[in-house]
């Protein structure tokens, strides 16, 4: 690709990975370059996009040296679709690089002594991991560079498939996604097909008009299937004869449900789900713990990986079954409900209502009766009265979203100074932010990082802190 009229810097060399993926170089004058679409070890003359102040960000434009981490992506959309930035790149290099962010960030952010640093858990599976993915249909099939250029006018753009980067009426048809086992794929193609065919309209994200929105498939380890269709009205003549061609050729779907989204978004979980076949949820299994997930439940991505991550974030907190155990943001209370026969009680706090919901049906699903679940803002539940009124906790977990715990609450725990601290975390730089500031009262005894998202920049780490004054010793 050229560039016209905008600085380039030759011979970069890619020496690392960053934020969001982008590859990491230096100019001659020592300014940090962020660059897309490379890999560490790349040299390449690279042309600059955006300039700010010590950094730039940029594309290549020529490449004089590939990485001999480089592999050929196994994806016929990795070029275009955006899902899985890091296929180009051996699972290997993938799993050193990512334990590198975890480690730089301990030391350049937390800037704590980490007594133990384990090497990163790889995922058990590289492809086919996901139990969810959402699905766009649109009238707008992003155009690969060869169609545009041919001159032939393309009559059907119609697609179901992902956003492309940067575009967002633009929708990248994809045939075969590597995220999530059949019949997954299947579905999503037949579902194409079968709205072709019914002439049914495509969304038009520009003009707001098209009947067909978004698919979301739910691929359970139990073998249950759902389907959730959002469509733009509230029409059976054209809604019932749609689904009753998807379960007529998937009758391995278990439940399938849809909704009426006239927004100008997509958000769906603000609007009523109806159950037009099926129970209305699927059933997954995480370890021990059988969970009741419905159209609106938040649950583990990666449903095996996510059984190793709470595996290591029960050894972690060593529970001998006599501890009053909190799990912050505990979202439908999987570690929490995980970790409860293991403890004599346990308290777990969530924002949002719904996931709570789902924690009590879950608990009353798998018979657990010493868990007690609270919904609303951490910051605002956890105070000194709700810890008086159910017990200082013997060891806390916490597991907040990627902007990291919110400095009340991490204040609130060096009030509290519970023994000890499982942090479960998405964002590596969060948590080693929130480290930092609880090493005035902290060890951090040991570090896991977790793979639990093959291909892309995400990674999941486990740090287990301990009272300084109640120091394990040998």
């Amino acid at each position: 690709m050229r560039y016209k009229k905008r600085k380039v810097h030759q011979n970069i060399t890619i020496t690392g990975i960053a934020d969001k993926g982008k590859g990491v170089g230096r100019t001659e004058d020592g300014q940090v370059l962020f660059v897309e679409e490379v890999a560490p070890g790349d040299v390449v003359d690279v042309v600059v996009l955006r300039k700010k102040a010590g950094f730039a960000h940029g594309a290549p434009q020529h490449f004089h040296h590939y990485s001999e981490d480089r592999v050929e992506p196994f994806c016929q959309h990795f070029h275009v679709c955006g899902g899985c930035k890091w296929q180009h790149l051996s699972y290997e290099a993938q799993l050193k690089h990512k334990e590198l962010i975890v480690e730089n960030a301990l030391k350049r952010i937390g800037k704590v002594d980490v007594q133990e640093f384990f090497p990163i858990l790889p995922a058990a599976s590289s492809t086919f991991y996901r139990n969810k993915l959402e699905f766009t249909f649109s009238n707008k099939r992003w155009l690969t560079s060869e169609e545009m250029k041919s001159g032939v006018a393309i009559e059907n753009r119609n697609a179901v498939g992902f956003h492309r980067p940067g575009e967002f009426d633009k929708i990248v048809d994809v045939y075969k996604c590597w995220l999530q086992p059949e019949p997954s794929n299947a579905i999503r193609n037949a579902a194409r097909e079968i709205a072709n065919a019914q002439n049914l309209d495509f969304f038009d994200a520009k003009r707001k008009e098209g009947f067909l929105r978004n698919l979301v498939v739910r691929v359970a380890t139990t073998g249950e299937v759902m389907l959730v269709m959002s469509f733009l009205e509230d029409d059976p003549s054209r809604i019932r004869p749609f689904l009753d061609a998807l379960l007529l050729q998937f009758p391995e779907i278990t439940t399938l449900c849809y909704c009426v989204n006239p927004k100008v978004n997509d958000f769906i979980l603000d609007l009523d789900i109806l159950t037009y076949y099926g129970k209305g949820y699927i059933e997954e299994q995480l370890g021990h713990v059988r969970f009741k997930v419905g159209p609106k439940s938040f649950f583990q991505t990666n449903t095996r990986q996510g059984k190793r991550l709470y595996d290591i974030a029960i050894e972690f907190a060593d529970l001998k079954g006599t501890e009053n155990v909190y799990d912050l943001y505990t979202g439908v209370g999987s570690i929490a409900l995980y970790a409860a026969q293991n403890a004599r009680q346990v308290v777990g706090i969530e924002e949002i209502e719904a996931a709570i919901v789902d924690a009590n049906e879950n608990a009353r699903l798998n018979n657990i009766d010493n868990t007690i679940f609270y919904a609303g803002d951490v910051k605002d539940i956890l105070t000194t009265e709700f810890v008086a009124k159910y017990g200082k906790p013997d060891v806390l977990i916490t597991d907040p979203p990627r902007a990291g715990m919110h400095p009340q609450v991490v204040e609130m725990l060096l009030q509290l100074e519970s023994p000890k601290i499982v942090y479960v975390s998405c964002n590596p730089a969060t948590q080693a932010r929130d480290l930092n500031i609880l090493s005035a009262k902290y060890d951090v005894l040991k570090v896991q990082p977790v793979d639990m998202f093959p291909h892309t920049d995400h990674i999941e780490s486990i740090a287990l802190l301990e009272l300084e004054d109640g120091r394990m010793r040998e």
